[in-house]
């Protein structure tokens, strides 16, 4: 099965989905920061014999709009509502990793009625983070942009799937009036970096005790959540189904989009 595109327009700003059909309960994949919807291609494959499957590139991302106004939290939360809403979504799975596991989480915060179960890959309430967004500002600065070919920005940005998934979320330009040819970003370095503001300011420990929702929390092994923080998400909501992958980092999602679908399957079949 191959998915469409399907445009989301909400308050002007262009967000695009890849919408992998299925005939069941509708699933919403979202990225994470500097991220793109092709990241979540292996497991939107195999989820779509069974469910309804959409990846978003978010605003600031990927095919979407390339410099929005907004970058707010909200902002983000607003365009997911949009996307269940634009494409008749009902009570979706939200499954979001990193930036894009905060957004769902946020959105299944403010939205009970909307969102029927929340997935986090290596996502949590976290923060504060005043260095977030000059760490991150800095790893962007260090691309050797534009990179030579994609096989060349695979090898710097991690290789193997990992490196693969993220050049995968590159486009090519040519080169000639003042640009410079090669493969390049598809999101603008300033957006990546107003767009962590909030998460550098303070922790979202409150809209976490918000969800009411099924929870399944999905670490890696070698995480970006501390224990203390993942300890702290199950001491609060007790419910919430835990577990780590071994040999996994940040970017499980990628390394391992096979074991992440057999946990995310068993999770929702055993809640129906």
């Amino acid at each position: 099965m191959t998915w469409s595109e399907r445009v989301v327009v909400r308050d002007g700003v262009r967000l695009v989905c890849r919408d992998w059909g299925g005939p069941g309960q509708p699933v919403v994949l979202l990225h994470g920061l500097a991220g793109h919807a092709g990241e979540w291609d292996v497991a939107a494959r195999r989820l779509s014999p069974r469910y309804r499957v959409v990846a978003v590139d978010q605003r600031g991302h990927g095919a979407g709009e390339r410099h929005p106004r907004d970058v707010s939290r909200a902002a983000y939360v607003a365009d997911v509502i949009a996307v269940v809403e634009q494409l008749a979504l009902r009570r979706p799975v939200l499954v979001g990793q990193s930036l894009g596991g905060h957004t769902a989480m946020l959105t299944a915060a403010a939205h009970p009625g909307v969102v029927r179960v929340l997935v986090l890959v290596e996502a949590g309430p976290g923060g504060p983070n005043p260095d977030g967004p000059v760490d991150i500002g800095g790893w962007l600065d260090s691309w050797p942009t534009p990179f030579p070919s994609r096989e060349a920005a695979a090898a710097f940005l991690g290789g193997g799937r990992v490196g693969a998934g993220w050049a995968a979320g590159l486009e090519e330009r040519e080169g000639g009036e003042g640009g410079e040819g090669g493969w390049w970003p598809r999101f603008d370095r300033d957006v990546m970096v107003r767009s962590l503001a909030e998460n550098a300011r303070r922790s979202f420990w409150q809209e976490w005790g918000q969800v009411a929702c099924p929870t399944l929390a999905v670490l890696a092994q070698s995480s970006f959540i501390p224990a203390r923080e993942a300890d702290e998400m199950l001491r609060q909501r007790p419910e919430t189904v835990s577990l780590s992958i071994p040999g996994t980092g940040h970017d499980l999602h990628l390394e391992q989009p096979e074991t992440l679908h057999t946990a995310l399957s068993v999770f929702l079949e055993g809640l129906t």
